[in-house]
């Protein structure tokens, strides 16, 4: 059989084209050489991707550019593993089809599979044939119809990779690139003026499939311009308007799907629930842990659906143990999960409701994980009045360490905020609106001392709104707390104030002892900050009162440096004894976050006598200590010390790499007003250079960083390095 036309609208994917002829395009051995004819290598490539991206496109685009190489000709077979209405072909079937088109007489073909397999082997072994079998289910359809000959070569297009295929060389693809999908818009539809920052190469998906239906719709109703359908495609459901004759991006998914769901193996029906949990929750990734809650089962059911989803193309292993939909597959599993047939049980939680337990209970053990024993951790785990019974949901298993907790948490916190955001407290029902309110609680812990700021705001917005809506005082008061530590982190202290006194008022209320010592230490650090010192020394000795109280050392270790902290206007040795009574207590309870603070603020009180060398090694012991816990404002106050210091000192190369590197830190968590410290610094070791321009842009980066914040005296001093004109 002769190899279907090559089609017109091929384009791009230019690295894979080298590859996949260099794999095909293998001279014969030599007639001399017996060693290569006693064990041929046959040439085989197997080009797999999702539905709808281009695989038969480029099999065929390869196979007429090697026509010249396989001059005995081409065979192709259409195996219909995942063909809408088809069912696949048999093994037995493809062979019938390939010896009748080799000329064997209907009548002579072996019924019994072998053999035919052992004829169409013979036939081919003297040639030089190319082999296209186009769109296989799995391995075992396709290893009965391969050559033997040493002159033959085969492309498979499969959805699978196909890994069971010994010898295979492997060419998955993936969505083509924007300006790929536009010159393919181009060609198909006659449109010209279509570019590759169209809005419909990005409503596609980039997928070749989708591509050919816009543009055949384009083609056909010439009143139809690019803009409407565009309009079209983002106003409702997407897959709606991606059919167009035969063509249907929403029929070649479902085939996967659909062969899934009927299957008589468990895994399969699994990975076929598995994808409408997959749309019920619409995250942006999935591990198995999470999809075990949704699908009821354990996690090593929930693995292996998770990859046979991967196997048919339908999800994309994006990391080890992390799986996402492209964007049409999750449109189709979206409408899977709203026609799911069955009522779900009268107790059987919502999707989300699933999630957010689970993420509850694991916010649990990351805050046991990353949170000093004590009060700390006893009040976030206190049960507020709106708590859903029975948290924590699951049995979760601690975390080794502080590493892995943060691990986690970078992993999951952004389907978090998907999450929280798609289940607001103004339209979400008190029941998902309570675990919201609990999982932030748990949760914000780690969102703060990660320094992820952006997710900081939204998060605590969110919880004090849950905390609201359910009129859960308790809520209320760690909300407008975790509020008010946002603020501060972002350099706006007058705000954080007033946020973390309206808390102090609540938790009064409530006569929570240890919250009105917290906020009262919180009061005095952002008073010593806004240079309201004697407010800051009454909030702070009253403090220290409820410390000695509760029997709370950890409390009363903060204490005493944000004590050091006030001293230092006034004394910097008196600032020193109190930074140093505050290690003692951490030293004595194994604080790490006491301990490396302690020696940052021990570091900035030499700073400020002029002592740049004995705050160096205090700087690095800070670092030192802190390693893998997480704490991103002590991280950067260290780190910001350490350049100063090492600026003062003259060593300006290893300045400017530890400038850089918390620059690339800060920016990565989206934190600018750190970045703005550390561009201050930065210009000034330019300045030292001799490069004034790349300090002045620099300073004015950084004062436009500062903007809106409360930090008077470093923007005092950045307006005076812009004017002055040295």
């Amino acid at each position: 059989a002769q190899l279907p036309p090559a089609p017109a609208y091929f384009t791009g994917r230019l690295d894979v084209l080298s590859a996949l002829r260099r794999t095909l395009a293998v001279d014969p051995p030599r007639a001399d050489d017996a060693s290569a004819f006693s064990s041929p290598r046959l040439p085989l490539a197997v080009v797999s991707g999702m539905a709808g991206v281009g695989k038969s496109a480029l099999a065929l685009h390869v196979a007429h550019g090697l026509r010249d190489r396989f001059p005995d000709g081409q065979l192709y077979i259409n195996l219909h593993g995942a063909t809408p209405g088809m069912t696949p072909l048999t093994p037995a079937q493809a062979l019938a089809a390939l010896l009748r088109d080799l000329g064997a007489d209907r009548r002579h073909i072996p019924e019994h599979q072998d053999a035919a397999t052992a004829l169409l082997r013979s036939l081919l072994a003297p040639t030089r044939t190319l082999m296209v079998l186009d769109d296989a289910a799995h391995a075992a359809q396709i290893r009965p119809l391969l050559p033997a000959g040493p002159g033959c070569a085969v492309i498979v297009t499969s959805r699978s990779p196909l890994t069971a295929l010994d010898g295979a060389h492997r060419f998955p693809l993936g969505p083509l690139s924007d300006q790929d999908s536009a010159a393919l818009l181009r060609t198909v539809s006659g449109r010209d003026g279509l570019d590759a920052g169209h809005p419909l190469v990005e409503l596609t998906g980039r997928l070749p499939l989708a591509l050919r239906v816009v543009a055949a719709r384009l083609a056909a109703r010439r009143a139809l311009t690019p803009d409407v359908l565009a309009g079209q495609l983002a106003a409702t459901g997407r897959l709606h308007h991606l059919e167009y004759d035969d063509l249907s991006v929403r029929r070649s998914l479902a085939v996967a799907h659909d062969a899934l769901a009927a299957s008589e193996r468990e895994t399969d029906r699994d990975a076929a629930r598995a994808l409408s949990r997959v749309g019920a929750l619409d995250l942006p990734v999935y591990g198995a842990p999470l999809l075990a809650r949704l699908l009821g089962t354990d996690e090593r059911r929930a693995e292996a659906a998770l990859d046979r989803l991967v196997d048919v193309a339908l999800l994309e292993e994006t990391a080890y143990g992390r799986y996402a939909p492209h964007d049409l597959v999750r449109d189709f599993a979206r409408e899977l999960a709203d026609t799911e047939t069955g009522p779900r049980a009268e107790d059987e939680p919502a999707p989300a409701v699933l999630a957010l337990r689970w993420y509850a209970a694991v916010a649990d053990r990351v805050l046991g994980a990353i949170v000093e024993p004590g009060y700390e951790q006893d009040d976030r785990r206190w049960p507020t009045a709106s708590q859903p019974p029975g948290h924590p949901a699951y049995e979760v298993p601690p975390f080794a360490g502080p590493e892995e907790a943060f691990a986690w948490g970078d992993l999951e916190l952004e389907n978090i905020v998907t999450l929280v955001r798609r289940h607001p407290a103004d339209t979400a029902d008190a029941v998902t609106t309570a675990h919201v309110s609990t999982l932030l609680r748990l949760l914000f812990p780690y969102v703060q001392r990660s320094g992820r700021c952006a997710e900081m705001e939204v998060l605590g917005r969110a919880a004090l709104a849950a905390a609201r809506r359910l009129g859960d005082e308790a809520a209320e008061a760690h909300a407008l707390g975790d509020l008010a530590a946002v603020h501060f982190l972002t350099g706006r202290q007058k705000d954080a104030l007033a946020l973390n006194d309206r808390a102090l008022a609540r938790w009064r209320r409530l006569e929570r002892t240890s919250r009105i010592r917290r906020c009262l230490n919180n009061r005095g650090l952002l008073l010593e900050g806004l240079g309201r010192y004697e407010e800051s020394g009454a909030a702070l000795r009253r403090s220290l009162e409820y410390s000695r109280q509760l029997n709370d050392p950890y409390g009363e270790a903060v204490t005493h440096s944000h004590l050091g902290n006030l001293y230092e206007h006034t004394d910097p040795r008196a600032a020193i004894e109190q930074h140093r009574r505050s290690l003692a207590l951490g030293d004595e309870i194994g604080a790490v976050i006491v301990q490396h603070s302690a020696h940052c603020n021990i570091g900035y009180a030499h700073l400020t006598l002029g002592e740049p060398a004995a705050a160096l090694p205090h700087f690095e012991e800070s670092r030192r200590i802190r390693g893998g816990h997480g704490d991103w404002h002590g991280e950067s106050q260290t780190r910001l010390g350490l350049v100063r210091t090492l600026r003062l000192l003259g060593r300006g190369g290893p300045a400017a790499r530890e400038c850089a590197e918390l620059l690339r830190r800060a920016d990565a968590r989206a934190d600018r007003y750190t970045g703005g410290l550390a561009r201050h610094q930065l210009g000034l070791l330019l300045r030292e250079r001799g490069r004034a321009e790349e300090a002045y842009e620099e300073w004015r980066a950084a004062l436009a960083a500062l903007d809106g914040t409360d930090e008077e005296a470093v923007v005092a001093e950045l307006v005076a390095l812009l004017a002055d004109p040295c």
